[in-house]
């Protein structure tokens, strides 16, 4: 399945009983879970480390989490036992395909470095471990490195993907894994998605 493909936001996408990894899917009402979040200025980055947020954890037969995401959101997966060595990826963010492995990156929908400003600074190791190696909220995506880099640590009042077709379901899933995970969002990043959400009639209609 397309990583475009892989978080639908007019509803969930049938997914092969046969795949070993579900597409996540994005609940509720995501301008009530948009109203729902704190707002509050950003915090430090004093502390901040990406090892304090372990991953990519083992998930069985020498495969990790970054396999799992890339067997998911890719097409035609070839597999060396459990690594992924080959495939067909469309990168939601700027629409480039991608069939190389190792041009693929995988994005923290919310970045870590955001999520330490946001409250993740307060948690314990295992608690950012549990979220940098989430599956069940659409939190990873396969996309391609150049688009990975220019985002960066943005949020989305900051950053926005090239591809405005995905302005909907990267609002939706930035709100939704920021709604479960209770972190907070500034007055700009708010707005901005707020501003996304505006013309995505899925969302207006829930």
């Amino acid at each position: 399945m397309a990583a475009a493909l892989a978080f639908g936001g007019a509803g969930c996408v049938p997914v092969d009983p046969d795949q070993p990894e579900a597409t996540p899917t994005v609940n509720g009402n995501v301008r009530q879970q948009l109203d729902q979040l704190t707002v509050a200025k950003e915090g430090p980055m004093r502390g901040y480390s990406r090892s304090r947020f372990p991953h990519w954890r083992d998930t069985g037969k020498n495969c990790d989490v970054r396999d799992s995401v890339l067997k998911r959101d890719g097409e035609g997966i070839r597999l060396s036992g459990c690594n992924v060595v080959g495939g067909r990826w469309e990168s939601a963010y700027d629409g480039k395909v991608l069939s190389d492995p190792i041009e693929v990156d995988i994005d923290h929908t919310v970045p870590l470095a955001a999520a330490w400003r946001s409250g993740a600074a307060d948690w314990d190791d295992a608690k950012r471990g549990n979220f940098a190696n989430d599956l069940t909220r659409p939190q990873l995506i396969a996309v391609s490195r150049t688009s990975n880099r220019a985002k960066g640590d943005q949020d989305p009042s900051r950053w926005k993907p090239p591809n405005r077709s995905y302005w909907c379901t990267y609002a939706e899933s930035w709100v939704t894994v920021k709604h479960y995970w209770r972190l907070t969002v500034t007055t700009a990043e708010k707005a901005a998605l707020a501003d996304m959400l505006e013309d995505c009639t899925w969302a207006n209609k829930r």
